[in-house]
């Protein structure tokens, strides 16, 4: 059985969890800054969780499910 490659477009995007929990960073923090509030930009540093894509998520990143 050959060896399932990682997609690294993917790997670079998110993290992963000990408890197999994928985070990601949220758009909108790269310019334009100026016209938001500040509570918008400090949410926007916040990380976020990918729920929905659990299959995806396991082709893509076969080592770390």
């Amino acid at each position: 059985m050959p060896k399932v490659k990682t997609k690294k477009g993917l790997a670079k995007r998110v993290t992963v969890t000990k408890k197999k929990k994928v985070l990601r960073s949220k758009a909108g923090r790269r310019h334009l800054l100026s016209s938001k509030t500040r509570k918008q930009k400090r949410d926007l540093g916040k990380k976020d969780t990918v729920s929905n894509q659990k299959k995806l998520l396991k082709k893509g990143l076969p080592y770390e499910m």
